[in-house]
């Protein structure tokens, strides 16, 4: 844990009792602050209650002597509209901060130097976070890995000089920590998302602007236009830069050739790191991950052999294009989740020969944006509630089956893959939701490696 000492002695009402915000709160109190916490479910407000953090309704709370409002991330800010304790915090002029704002603060006043690299993006932040770590980790670095990867901040280990801490940032953290100043700052990509929260693309784009202009170095992706602007306003002002592709060869800069991330400068090659044969980063937009973790850690000063080492060890992130096993020439690949059309293009597109396990509860729009991609589907195997809708969808373009149950889906399809004899891949990237048969998508890609395994003869993939 880190112990937020910023606010010893001093007044805090924190929202949100989930698991950051319980961890946020313990992490207060063990800081010396004065806190009073709330949420909106009466039992999660009981069970932090038995765990000793002090609760207390903040509509009954003296906001004149309220040092700061700890809102939850998934708490609203300014869209749709701002949540009640907002409007309370904001009419007492009490400042409204994040987890993520209580972490900078605490590096700032023990371990300045600790080396902080911050991710954001619309897609790949995860990947590209637990990639970074991996490598670090992997080079014999002192590494902390948490943010929006889904550990939260304040439990990691306290900052000290000789520590990395690697984050994974979402918009919605962006916008509750203005102290935020990462040594190396990551944006990848921007499309729209959360515009709900954030009413406008220009407002969303514009708080994610905020990691990369606040941080010593800025790694940015300059394949969308939103993020060629933002890249070209730091270069204006100055700040060191390093741009990223996917698409497009660099001059200056760490881009994706098709194999292989190039480290450019002066238009010359300075460093080229395969990527073939490394199934945990198939595919372009993996390529775009990669060549921003090599821009970070080059930036962290690892070396070359040490980036590439780190690379080809990288196992990848559970339920996504996670490769679980094999049967003879057919992969079994796990990237659960896929849960709109979107994310499952690029599974789609990274293979050739595909028994595509599909459905669940659908989303807007369906899989008709998939289109392009049916001519890498040898069968479709339809489960949930999506299934007679994809089977519309799907129609002649792509033979198919309503197989119903995600353990059907993987017995047929195992069976079909097997007797094609070449080489097969039975993907689960469902393009829906799981609620209509899983709690969560983590449940349903644990439920596809369970039937993968009940298979005779399989052979399990483990990580390392």
């Amino acid at each position: 844990m880190i112990p937020v000492s910023a606010f010893a002695g001093k007044t805090v009402a924190l929202f949100g009792l989930g698991g950051s915000g319980r961890a946020t709160a313990e992490a207060l109190i063990a800081g010396g602050a004065v806190l009073t916490a709330f949420d909106d479910n009466p039992s999660t407000v009981e069970a932090a209650a038995r765990a000793a953090i002090p609760t207390g309704d903040l509509h009954r709370l003296d906001w004149t002597r309220v040092d700061a409002l700890v809102l939850a991330p998934g708490v609203p800010l300014t869209h749709p509209k701002p949540h009640w304790s907002v409007d309370l915090a904001r009419a007492a002029g009490v400042e409204i901060i994040g987890d993520i704002e209580l972490f900078a603060r605490e590096r700032a006043s023990r371990a300045p130097a600790a080396p902080f690299v911050a991710i954001t993006g619309t897609n790949g932040k995860s990947t590209t976070t637990a990639l970074i770590a991996h490598c670090l980790t992997h080079a014999g670095r002192d590494t902390q890995l948490g943010g929006n990867i889904g550990v939260a901040i304040l439990t990691l280990e306290p900052p000290r000089a000789d520590r990395f801490y690697v984050v994974e940032c979402s918009s919605y953290q962006i916008d509750l920590a203005p102290g935020l100043r990462p040594s190396v700052g990551l944006l990848l990509n921007l499309s729209p998302d959360h515009l709900d929260r954030h009413g406008t693309m220009e407002n969303y784009a514009a708080i994610k602007a905020r990691l990369v202009g606040q941080s010593d170095t800025a790694v940015v992706g300059v394949d969308d236009p939103h993020c060629r602007a933002i890249a070209d306003t730091l270069e204006a002002e100055g700040r060191a830069l390093v741009r990223i592709s996917k698409e497009t060869p660099l001059a200056d800069g760490v881009w994706y050739d098709g194999s292989a991330v190039i480290r450019s400068a002066g238009g010359e090659t300075r460093a080229r790191y395969a990527l073939q044969g490394i199934g945990s980063l198939r595919g372009r937009h993996n390529g775009q991950n990669a060549a921003a973790a090599v821009a970070a850690l080059s930036a962290c000063g690892l070396s070359d052999a040490e980036i590439a080492m780190g690379l080809r060890t990288f196992p990848g992130l559970a339920h996504r294009m996670e490769e679980v096993a094999r049967l003879g020439s057919v992969l079994f690949v796990n990237d659960s989740k896929a849960t709109n059309a979107d994310a499952a293009a690029p599974a789609l597109a990274a293979f050739d020969r595909i028994h595509w396990i599909a459905g669940g509860l659908p989303k807007a729009g369906g899989i008709e944006p998939l289109a392009p991609l049916f001519a890498h589907v040898a069968k479709a195997y339809l489960i949930g509630e999506a299934a007679p809708l994809f089977a519309a969808t799907l129609g002649d373009r792509v033979p198919y089956e309503i197989a119903g149950t995600l353990d059907v889906a993987v017995s047929r399809a195992a069976r079909d893959a097997a007797a094609s004899g070449g080489p097969e891949v039975v993907l689960l990237s469902p393009a829906c939701a799981s609620f209509d048969q899983f709690r969560n998508f983590e449940v349903r890609g644990a439920a596809f490696r369970e039937a993968v395994e009940r298979i005779p003869e399989i052979q399990l993939l483990r990580k390392g």
